[in-house]
């Protein structure tokens, strides 16, 4: 279960309900941030089985393609200890996962959100992302 990360990087895990927004996002910010130091997932606890357009469109004007994701299960991900586990907002429905430290981050889901709010969660995201990378490998 303890299998160290590849290379030495940073294990980071995602975590939303259905894996097509949020998550997916973070994940992508951590990709593009935190380069070839980390090791980025995402997940859903109830996952939708498909990455929402808008979130691709939405990280596509930030130079990020999300066209290689997509929605997956807990189940799906490496069963491993990761270094820091981030949910992001979705409370009780979100099961443990191990990890050595666990935040919450109250995001809400910008789905049903008109453009310019949707750019704003995003945005969001990346400042947290950025925030929690900084202090993680010491910038």
């Amino acid at each position: 279960m303890n299998q160290p990360a590849a290379r030495g990087r940073t294990r980071l895990l995602f975590v939303c309900i259905e894996n097509s927004n949020r998550s997916q996002m973070a994940e992508a910010f951590a990709r593009m941030i935190g380069g070839d130091r980390v090791e980025a997932y995402s997940a859903g606890s109830r996952p939708s089985g498909k990455v929402n357009p808008r979130a691709a469109l939405s990280m596509k004007e930030v130079g990020y393609d999300l066209a290689a994701h997509r929605s997956k299960s807990l189940a799906e991900i490496p069963q491993v200890e990761y270094d820091v586990v981030v949910s992001m907002g979705c409370g009780d429905a979100c099961p443990s996962v191990p990890a050595r430290l666990r935040e919450e981050w109250d995001i809400p889901d910008p789905r049903d959100m008109a453009p310019e709010k949707f750019r704003e969660v995003r945005d969001t995201i990346r400042a947290k992302v950025e925030k929690l990378l900084k202090r993680l490998l010491k910038k």
